[in-house]
């Protein structure tokens, strides 16, 4: 009576679970540390220390043509921020094909995909454990972006000296709550200043301004995540002639600038209409267009560039 009992609150649990993820639109299959699971049936322990304190990292990939763009930047990029939290990376053919099984699974070719790795099970504080580390890829179908994209500042910094600064880390809890601000204001993004009033980065993006013609980014010293983006429109840029320096700002250049544009892994180079109120040129942007048009060119054709 009681395996019965059991079966019967397993087979209940599973339609609620099926019934939530609906309305999410999230996908079937999740690769969970070495298989692919039912997302519905997924699971990872109350004790693992991504969940208790935000102890992991991970990494955003878009796909073109079905196959994950730049994945060897990202797997080193994934590398680096698992070496600096002491968490034991993936080896790259598992990280490969872990992305190609979640894929295959859900049958998904235009996706998003995010990796993500936490320390694994520990205890309820600060301390880790030594339990090995949780590893999930995920893919979801991927929405595009409106032509142009609007930013506002937030009354928050990025601190530069912190001891995640440049680490791609799970602890995205001042992300979130600045995007929540910058959306209530009907804004697509929120954009930091670091503790020395420079600006630094948005939270999910980089950012490019445009003065006197010339092309400026945050250094990384800045505090801003060294995005892989970021890296091949520099390189992009330089391929095609156009300069691009990369200097401390002062969060103020944001009111006088001629253009500005974002970049991400799934943003590409997104040009910004609005910031603050102010209107900027967005997709008219005569350097914008010249920089969105090199990187496609740098990147045509190649998956791993």
């Amino acid at each position: 009576m009681a395996e019965i009992l059991q079966v019967q609150s397993a087979c209940v649990e599973n339609v609620f679970i099926q019934a939530m993820l609906r309305p999410m639109n999230l996908p079937a299959y999740t690769w969970l540390n070495g298989r692919i699971v039912s997302t519905a049936e997924a699971r990872i322990s109350p004790f693992d220390h991504g969940f208790l304190v935000g102890d992991g990292v991970f990494e955003t990939l878009m796909t073109r043509h079905g196959k994950p763009f730049t994945p060897t930047r990202h797997w080193r990029r994934l590398v680096a921020s698992c070496q600096a939290m002491n968490i034991t990376p993936p080896e790259f053919d598992t990280y490969v094909s872990a992305m190609a099984a979640t894929l295959q699974a859900n049958d998904l070719t235009e996706a998003r995909i995010r990796v993500t790795l936490t320390s694994g099970d520990g205890p309820l504080g600060s301390d880790r454990g030594e339990a090995p580390a949780t590893m999930i890829v995920a893919a979801t179908p991927l929405k595009p972006w409106p032509p142009t994209e609007t930013a506002m500042t937030v009354p928050w910094t990025r601190n530069e000296r912190s001891a995640l600064a440049g680490i791609k880390s799970t602890s995205y809890g001042d992300n979130v709550r600045a995007l929540a601000l910058a959306h209530g204001e009907g804004a697509g993004e929120a954009l930091f200043a670091n503790t020395r009033d420079e600006l630094c980065e948005g939270t999910g993006t980089n950012i490019f301004i445009v003065t006197g013609g010339v092309v400026q980014t945050p250094p990384l010293s800045s505090g801003c995540l060294a995005g892989v983006t970021r890296a091949l429109v520099i390189e992009a840029c330089s391929a095609a002639g156009i300069a691009v320096v990369e200097t401390a700002l002062p969060i103020e250049v944001l009111r006088k600038c001629e253009e500005a544009f974002l970049t991400s892994s799934t943003r590409d180079v997104h040009p910004l209409a609005r910031v603050d109120q102010r209107p900027m040129p967005g997709a008219a942007g005569e350097v914008t267009q010249r920089v969105a048009k090199a990187f496609q060119d740098f990147v045509a054709g190649r998956s791993d560039p």
